[in-house]
């Protein structure tokens, strides 16, 4: 029988039918919806929501263009393209950041994601994106080092302080933020710590990953890193060997930097209620010289002390 006009389609018009106005297919990417949702997360942000001086007057609300940058650590450029529906497709890791320097939720994140033509990551498994609530109080912490890192040690985001005193960890290639990684293969890690107390530092690294490792014992994430690292580092395996086991708490910590010198500071760490991520800050007790050296490093900030030869 002859089909009459209008009352079939193809299986590609049925499929467009059915999907939803404004929505990408998979792996499409929806620039102008990605662009829309961009400038909308931007403008409902202050500078103070994101740790930020508002500086000179501002024409429009919400954070500027290049604020936005500088918090995903992308170009202006870039981040411009976007919300003019003519940048490439943005990776995974770049909207991760995104989330992150716009302060998304969790469903607005896996929005952003979709729009990006890309799956959002398996909450139960990733545990990696940090809720607002919590960015807004590392944002806050303007006179004290703090970061938030997951309980295998993968730092998630940093204020300016804990830059300074440790370095941009989140400049680094994704390999390179895992804090316990970074202590046993990465001899320039070992190096914030004072000669004598690595040691010390050495037995908290492996005994709170034991700890971690023994209450998921599903989990692939802490399992694999115990191999690594028991396959890279003669230390490490040696520790692990050991069987010290210690929940990461309050603790005095000594770190050196090499212009301000040694810092002699109090950590506190305070952990979510799914216990898979740690506001960890670092406060030094007024009147000592620690303290007067951390209000000269939150001065100098990340600038480079070292004298240049004449």
């Amino acid at each position: 029988m002859r089909e009459r006009s209008g009352e079939t389609s193809s299986s590609g018009d049925r499929e467009s039918l059915d999907k939803p106005a404004g929505l990408p297919h998979p792996g499409e990417v929806n620039r102008s919806e990605l662009a829309d949702f961009l400038r909308r997360a931007r403008a409902r942000l202050d500078p103070s929501d994101v740790g930020l001086t508002a500086g000179a007057r501002r024409r429009t609300p919400g954070l500027r263009r290049e604020e936005v940058a500088q918090l995903a650590g992308m170009s202006v450029d870039y981040y411009t393209r976007m919300e003019q529906s003519r940048g490439p497709s943005p990776s995974r890791q770049m909207l991760t950041a995104l989330a992150r320097a716009l302060r998304l939720t969790e469903d607005e994140r896996d929005h952003l994601f979709h729009l990006a033509g890309e799956q959002p990551p398996r909450r139960e498994a990733t545990g990696t994106h940090v809720r607002p609530g919590l960015l807004l109080v590392l944002d806050r912490l303007h006179d004290t080092p703090a970061m938030v890192v997951t309980d295998c040690g993968e730092v998630l985001a940093q204020n300016a302080l804990s830059r300074a005193l440790s370095g941009d960890v989140l400049a680094r290639p994704p390999q390179g933020r895992n804090m316990i990684r970074r202590f046993f293969l990465d001899p320039a890690a070992q190096e914030l710590f004072p000669p004598e107390d690595r040691p010390e530092r050495a037995r908290e690294q492996v005994a709170g990953l034991r700890a971690v490792a023994s209450a998921r014992p599903t989990d692939p994430e802490p399992s694999s890193l115990v191999a690594e690292l028991r396959a890279a580092s003669e230390e490490f395996a040696r520790l692990w060997d050991e069987h010290e086991v210690a929940v990461r708490r309050a603790a005095t910590k000594r770190f050196r930097h090499p212009a301000i010198g040694i810092l002699e500071l109090d950590c506190e760490v305070l952990v979510n209620s799914d216990h898979n991520q740690q506001l960890v800050i670092h406060t030094a007790r007024p009147g000592t010289e620690s303290y007067l050296r951390l209000q000269l490093l939150r001065v100098v900030g990340l600038q480079d002390l070292t004298p240049t030869s004449s």
